[in-house]
């Protein structure tokens, strides 16, 4: 059955590769038995992964994006613990599970989307509600808009998104898939600001671009630009910061990472050290964080080993800038 399934402190131990002498992060993360116990935990962050591919089949995209949570959480599980991140800071909630689509056809992957959206937005809702800050490990860009959506309910206020990416993601709002998250974020009410770091002027359309000029609350910075500019990228991302408000969303789709394995992998990006310097050294501090797209392994047989690892510097990097 469709849903949220929980962690207990034994399943994340049986993750963690104990050693003597050492304390590794899944010896000393958080766990709850219920929803409700999230506002009780000392843990500021707590981690959820939705490990699906469903919306990026319904845009259309390579199979791979539900490959990576496991192996990640493992990975991340068996850092050390240490001053710099000691693990007690994070609360390992757990991750969703959806059945595939009864038949094929992107119609039935549509609204498979719109299902997936129903369930995880009260999730974030209550983690935000409770005063904590979701990390999300997906899974399909498509999970943007539930996100937003719990967010901005658990606020009771629209908020602002920063999406590191190569794409906008502003598909227009018809049929749910990884594409249009921000459409429909837009759409219904629950995001405001949108400010987008990276774009690549090769693969956002026409369409998408008209969208952008006619919406003044929408900020692009395309990665074109980046690469013709003297001026480092840390100028043009604190630039585009100020231009949000106090409730604010991170967004990062690993496409936008040169190299990192995803249905629409680059060799022209960002590297993984200037992402993590971005997020390192921001002063802002985020609502939440959401990571999306990445793959240890694509339908078309492509494979990446250091997936989890990328991802886990990703993990430990924002929860030590943001403590």
């Amino acid at each position: 059955m469709d849903g949220l399934k929980l962690y207990n402190a034994a399943a994340i131990l049986a993750l963690t590769n104990l050693r003597e002498g050492e304390v590794k992060l899944g010896q000393k993360v958080q766990s709850v038995n219920t929803l409700d116990e999230i506002a009780d935990a000392s843990a500021q962050f707590v981690l959820v992964g939705i490990p699906e591919d469903i919306g990026v089949r319904a845009n259309y995209g390579i199979a791979g994006a539900a490959s990576s949570w496991e192996p990640t959480l493992k990975a991340l599980l068996n850092i050390q613990s240490t001053p710099f991140f000691n693990g007690e800071e994070l609360l390992v909630l757990g991750h969703f599970v959806f059945a595939e689509p009864s038949g094929e056809g992107i119609p039935l992957l549509q609204q498979k989307v719109e299902e997936i959206d129903a369930l995880v937005y009260p999730v974030i809702q209550k983690i935000i509600t409770a005063g904590k800050t979701p990390i999300v490990i997906g899974g399909g860009h498509n999970n943007a808009y539930p996100i937003i959506k719990g967010a901005s309910l658990g606020f009771k206020v629209p908020i602002d998104v920063i999406n590191i990416d190569a794409h906008a993601d502003l598909r227009p709002a018809s049929g749910r898939h990884s594409g249009n998250g921000f459409s429909y974020a837009i759409k219904d009410g629950f995001l405001t600001r949108y400010g987008i770091f990276g774009l690549h002027q090769n693969y956002n359309n026409n369409a998408i671009l008209e969208t952008i000029a006619a919406n003044q609350h929408i900020y692009p910075v395309f990665f074109d630009d980046l690469l013709k500019s003297d001026q480092p990228i840390f100028s043009a991302w604190n630039n585009l910061v100020k231009k949000t408000g106090t409730t604010t969303g991170l967004e990062l789709d690993m496409d936008c990472i040169e190299n990192v394995l995803s249905s629409a992998m680059t060799p022209s990006g960002f590297s993984l050290n200037e992402i993590r310097k971005l997020i390192l050294t921001s002063a802002k501090k985020f609502a939440y964080l959401h990571i999306c797209e990445g793959a240890v392994a694509l339908i078309d047989g492509r494979q990446c080993k250091t997936t989890p690892k990328t991802l886990t510097y990703l993990i430990s990097d924002f929860i030590k800038s943001q403590k």
